[in-house]
């Protein structure tokens, strides 16, 4: 089996226009991001258009994003200086919906071309922006996963790249890509292996179970579970709450990487074990994928995002 062993952005390749290094940050359309100076928290918001998927526009502004901050060693423009990032929190503006993993329409497409560069790009480009986060930014940054709705393969896998995983009661989560005879191969192994050990991940993985926050924080996967609709506030009692413990913190975090780490080549060697098994895949499975993808095209068709909703409860979130 072909095993990458490039060590290098795949930026370059997915993208024949790749993002200059002082993109603008209003040219992004499907990430918002809001600086909290209280506690120097950074939160990124998802809001893809259309299917709440990694779609490839989304999954380059957040590249672009990430790539900004380990480039700066945790730090991220805000107005115009650049300012320290102590946490780092991503979540979803989509209503009841983290994200849904994969693009399925893509990968239909790529699968049936035969196209394994095609994968790969859009498979490394996934590793190179959780691997940012694995990284904490090369600032010790803390990383934080707030889940409030569905986060489904590579969703899941996202959530899992934190630190600390805050998901709020009745969520659900799981990875279902054995129904259509694949596996998530963007980290979600790795991540689960070191969390609740090999057993229980290849459980979890070869089941294609919905699990419900509780449940995964019976099992150790999800760190702490939020009253509905208590999602952000959580976050910020938690991060008040150990503030004052950051150097600490940090370094249990750090020690925990360098005990049971998750380098750059893992990621790579399994996302090529992603594509090659994607490649191999029958008509039945992607007949599976398909009916997939019409029932999200169905459910998603159409959603529209309270700009101006979204804006008021950030101030006020901000102010209080």
């Amino acid at each position: 089996m072909l095993m990458t062993t490039e060590k290098v952005s795949y930026a370059k390749r997915l993208s024949d226009a790749p993002a200059p290094a002082a993109w603008p940050r209003r040219m992004m359309q499907q990430v918002d991001v809001s600086y909290d100076p209280r506690f120097r928290t950074l939160w990124t918001y998802m809001k893809p258009i259309g299917i709440p998927c990694f779609n490839q526009n989304m999954i380059e502004e957040l590249h672009h994003l990430f790539s900004e901050m380990h480039s700066h060693q945790g730090q991220t423009v805000c107005g115009h200086e650049w300012v320290p990032v102590d946490y780092s929190v991503i979540a979803s503006r989509r209503a009841e919906i983290f994200n849904l993993g994969g693009d399925l329409r893509l990968f239909l497409n790529l699968i049936r071309e035969k196209d394994r560069e095609g994968l790969l790009n859009y498979a490394m480009y996934c590793v190179d922006g959780i691997y940012s986060r694995i990284r904490g930014y090369e600032a010790s940054t803390v990383t934080i996963s707030l889940v409030q709705g569905d986060a489904l393969g590579g969703g899941f896998e996202f959530a899992l790249a934190s630190d600390v995983i805050i998901a709020e009661a009745g969520t659900r989560l799981g990875f279902p890509e054995i129904l259509f005879n694949l596996f998530p191969g963007m980290g979600a192994y790795s991540f689960l292996a070191r969390r609740i050990g090999p057993r229980e991940a290849e459980t979890m993985l070869l089941s294609g179970n919905i699990y419900t926050a509780e449940k995964l924080a019976e099992l150790g996967v999800v760190d702490i579970v939020a009253p509905v609709g208590e999602g952000e506030r959580t976050v910020e009692n938690w991060i008040r709450k150990h503030h004052h413990q950051l150097n600490g913190m940090r370094t249990i975090y750090d020690c925990r990487k360098h005990i049971w780490p998750i380098s750059y080549q893992e990621l790579s060697d399994i996302a090529s074990m992603w594509v090659d098994a994607a490649l191999k895949i029958q008509d039945k499975d992607l007949r599976m994928m398909s009916r997939l993808l019409k029932a999200q095209t169905v459910q998603h068709a159409g959603y529209r995002y309270t700009e101006s909703t979204q804006q008021f409860e950030e101030d006020e979130r901000i102010a209080a």
